[in-house]
C-alpha cells in the first residue's frame, strides 16, 4: 500500500482543505495518510514554509499549495 505524506503547520487552511480532500480520496482509494508537521523540523520548515501544503507519494512529490488531485490519483495507481 502506497504511503501519502502531508507535510503541514497549524493554523494553515490550505492544509486543512487537502487534509479533508485526502481523507475523502481514501475512501475510493486506500492508501496509508502520515502527516508531518513542518514546525518540528528545522530543515522541513526552511524548505516548506512558502509551499505548503507539500504532498508526496512514496517520497516523490505530488503537489504544493493545493491538492493536484488527478496527479495523485495517477501516482497511486501507477506501479512505480
Amino acid at each position: 500500500m502506497k504511503t501519502v505524506t502531508l507535510y503541514t503547520r497549524p493554523g494553515c487552511h490550505l492544509c486543512d482543505d487537502a487534509r479533508a480532500a485526502l481523507v475523502r480520496l481514501q475512501h475510493g482509494m486506500p492508501f496509508i495518510l502520515e502527516e508531518i508537521d513542518i514546525e518540528g523540523d528545522d530543515a522541513l520548515h526552511r524548505a516548506y514554509l512558502e509551499r505548503i501544503p507539500v504532498i508526496h507519494v512514496d517520497g516523490a512529490h505530488v503537489s504544493d499549495y493545493f491538492l493536484d488531485e488527478a496527479a495523485l490519483t495517477a501516482r497511486l495507481k501507477s506501479d512505480g
